[in-house]
Formats: C-alpha cells, sequence, structure tokens
C-alpha cells in the first residue's frame, strides 16, 4: 500500500485578539479496522455540520424519527416497546438499564464471558443489586441449558444480564435460546447488543427481551455520543422509581422523553444529526440483513487473508462472529505488537490491541463503512 503523506493549508486564527495563523495537517481518514468507534460515510459526518437548539421544533422531529425507526429496526410494536435514548457511550446506557430497572428486593444472574460481562457484572455490584454470577472462560459461548439451570436453582432471581457479542474476542452468544430460556422461566431479561445490533436481526419482541442495549457508533454507523435502550414498556414503567442515580434514570428519561420529546439534559445534538443520516443510508443499503451480509464478506476476506499469511485465530470459527476477530501473535521473536500497530497507522489502518486474558493478542474489526476491498488492502 503507497503511504499517504500528509498536506497542511494555513487558516486564520479564530481566537480573539489572534493576529497569527493556524497550521491545520490535513491527512486522508484512516480505516478503522475496530468494533467502534469506526469508519463513517460523508453524509453522516457532513450531517453534523448544522447548529439546532435542543428545543426547536425541527430537533424534536428528529428525535421522534429516531426513536421510533430504532423500535422498527428490533422488530417490535410500538404498542409493547419503546426506544430510550441516553447520553454518552453504550456502557452508559447499560448502567441505566441496571441501575433502574431492577428493583430493591428483586436479584441479578449476571452471566458473563469477556470484559464486558465484567463490566456489566462491576456496574450491579457498584450500585448493590443482589447479584450471583455464571461464568465462562472468554473462548466459551454461553449455555443456554446452565441459565436454565441457575434459574430453576434460585427462585429469587428476578433478572438476567448477558452480552450479546463479546468483543472481547468476537464470541456471539446463543441469543435466541438464552431468551427462550430466560422467558420459559418467567423473568426479565436485558442484552447488551451493543457490537451485534444492526449486524444480526434480534426480533425482541418475538424472543421476548425486555431491555437491549446498543449505541451510536456501532453496527448503525453513526458517531460516538450517546446510547439507545430498547424497552418492553411494561417492564420499564416497573422501574418507576426504582433508579439509584439520577443522570442515568431510565424511566424518568422515557418520560421526559414521552412527555415533551426533549431529554432532561443537554443533547448531544450534532451526534443525533448525524444518527438520523446513518438510520437513512442503512435503509438504503438494504437494512439489517444487507448490513450483516456486507460484515460478513468483509469477515471472510480477513480470515482468508489471515490465513495466507499463518496468522492463527483466537475462537473456534463456530463461536467467532462477523463482528471483530481476535487473532494470537504470530510466533516470532521479533514482532512487536507497538511497532505493529503503529506500522499499520502510518498506512491509514488502524486495528485494537487484544483483551483476552492469558494469551497475546490483537483484534481486527470487520464493522462501519468499510468494504472487503479494504480489507484485502489491509491483508496484503
Amino acid at each position: 500500500m503507497e503511504k499517504e503523506k500528509a498536506t497542511e493549508r494555513s487558516t486564520p486564527a479564530k481566537n480573539s485578539g489572534a493576529t497569527g495563523v493556524l497550521t491545520i495537517p490535513i491527512v486522508r481518514d484512516k480505516l478503522l479496522f475496530t468494533p467502534g468507534p469506526l469508519t463513517t460515510s460523508r453524509g453522516v459526518k457532513a450531517a453534523m455540520n448544522h447548529d439546532l437548539g435542543s428545543r426547536d421544533d425541527l430537533f424534536l422531529a428528529v428525535v421522534e424519527e429516531i426513536r421510533n425507526q430504532l423500535v422498527k429496526l428490533a422488530q417490535s410494536s410500538p404498542e409493547s416497546y419503546t426506544a430510550v435514548l441516553m447520553q454518552g457511550s453504550g456502557s452508559f446506557g447499560v448502567e441505566s438499564v441496571i441501575s433502574s430497572v431492577i428493583p430493591p428486593k428483586g436479584k441479578l444472574l449476571a452471566v458473563v464471558n469477556g470484559a464486558y460481562g465484567e463490566r456489566l457484572l462491576k456496574m450491579a455490584l457498584v450500585h448493590r443489586v443482589d447479584t450471583v454470577v455464571l461464568r465462562y472462560p472468554e473462548n466459551q459461548k454461553v449455555k443456554p441449558g446452565d441459565i436454565s439451570d441457575r434459574l430453576a436453582e434460585d427462585p429469587a432471581i428476578s433478572h438476567v444480564a448477558m452480552v450479546h457479542c463479546e468483543t472481547t474476542s468476537g464470541i456471539l452468544n446463543p441469543l435466541e435460546e438464552c431468551a427462550a430460556a430466560t422467558r420459559a422461566a418467567g423473568r426479565s431479561l436485558i442484552v447488551d447488543a451493543m457490537s451485534s445490533f444492526g449486524a444480526y436481526p434480534v426480533p425482541v419482541e418475538a424472543w421476548g427481551i425486555d431491555f437491549l442495549i446498543s449505541s451510536a457508533n456501532k453496527c448503525l454507523e453513526g458517531v460516538p455520543g450517546f446510547s439507545f435502550v430498547i424497552a418492553r414498556l411494561k417492564s420499564l414503567r416497573e422501574g418507576s422509581g426504582v433508579a439509584r442515580t439520577v443522570s442515568l434514570d431510565l424511566y424518568d428519561q422515557y418520560r421526559e422523553l414521552e412527555e415533551s420529546g426533549q431529554f432532561r439534559f443537554t443533547p448531544p445534538i450534532q451526534v443525533l444529526l448525524a444518527f438520523r443520516q446513518a438510520l437513512r443510508e442503512l435503509e438504503a443499503e438494504g437494512g439489517i440483513e444487507a448490513r450483516g451480509e456486507r460484515y460478513r464478506a468483509n469477515h471472510l476476506a480477513l480470515t482468508s487473508g489471515m490465513k495466507a499469511l499463518g496468522l492463527k485465530e483466537y475462537l473456534d470459527p463456530e463461536a467467532q462472529s462477523f463482528i471483530i476477530t481476535t487473532y494470537h501473535y504470530p510466533d516470532h521473536p521479533r514482532f512487536d505488537f507497538n511497532r505493529f500497530y503503529d506500522r499499520l497507522s502510518d498506512f491509514n489502518c488502524v486495528i485494537y490491541p487484544g483483551k483476552v486474558e492469558g494469551a497475546d493478542c490483537f483484534r481486527i474489526g470487520t464493522i462501519g463503512r468499510i468494504h472487503s476491498h479494504d480489507v484485502e488492502t489491509l491483508v496484503r
């Protein structure tokens, strides 16, 4: 790949009283082979070049359009489900659910097989939610039968929480089967679908999911700044008065959005404008199924190229998602990940360091506004 050099332009400094010039290096955006933030389209970037007031009717219409479209993408009915937007990263959305929907006498079963399940667990413990853990190695999928067994053993458990796609490793957990096990036991299910929603179809109503959390800057190809919760209305309303925080009070956020169309606190306006454009581009692409096929093609280009280079995947193929793939370091005494990372970055390609315990690995994402030819360029 030919390295692209930076150019420079000079623009007048905008600071009050400044008389000099501000030198701004202009370079091509790097391709982000990450699980998010990720490469976005020109249209998404351009959508942020506008100012709107947070109470402006135009902005409120944007918020309403986003909420309605998210419920539709979750294959749920507006009579039974709603979308609640929450400022902050995806973790803010997860914590808003964990801290807002489990009552003081409730009990959580946290299902963990990676760092994001561990983070979910930590949130529950910090908020003093009564919690038990079902833990697996990071390279092993969750077993729905184990969930059934734990729920049968402990009738005090009211909620189950799990991660659909663990970006720690790229493992894809069997969400439909886990949801069926939870539903059969009459418990509520909380799903961190941060890295899967928008690429894998998740019919939340048909599967009986009570709360699904994701964020703007993953497979829906927006930019960072807010998360969202697809919530069963009955379960959400039962959480009125349960919240253990003010800023992350999920029910209160929902109530304000319903009553006035507004956020309780300052919304990320430009991020939401970009996200509306991202949703429209998803529809133009053919929806979640079409986007998932593009990501699957990206993943196939990656795995075939890396195999040709002799690099070994961390997960067994049957457990692997097409979102992000973890690779063992090459067996070479001179390999240094930081140098490897910097060299790829010099060529405008950004990957991720490893996150699994007990193995030296790095990760490559195949989502965002990239295509198989971009992946082929990376692995050449």
